[in-house]
């Protein structure tokens, strides 16, 4: 998943952070695509390329969902009981 070696992500952080702020949705959308485009043109032109540009950006929405969504939901249910 995003755990890439420390040294590569501080080459990756240093544009990141250079980002304006990404303060709707179509913001983020606009710029996943745009890096997954980027991605397309550095990759063959197979099935598996292309699934694996596909996943990557499914599988951090799973990663970001565990760690943050699933823990709101979590503090809700616990917050006004659950519904089961």
């Amino acid at each position: 998943m995003p755990y890439i070696d420390p040294n590569v992500r501080k080459q990756f952080d240093e544009y990141l952070n250079k980002l304006p702020a990404l303060i709707t949705k179509g913001n983020l959308e606009y710029c996943i695509f745009k890096l997954m485009i980027k991605m397309k043109k550095e990759r063959k032109w197979c099935y598996s390329d292309l699934h694996d540009i596909c996943y990557s950006a499914h599988h951090c929405g799973d990663e970001f969902k565990r760690r943050f969504l699933d823990k709101r939901e979590n503090e809700a249910r616990e917050k006004n009981g659950d519904i089961i």
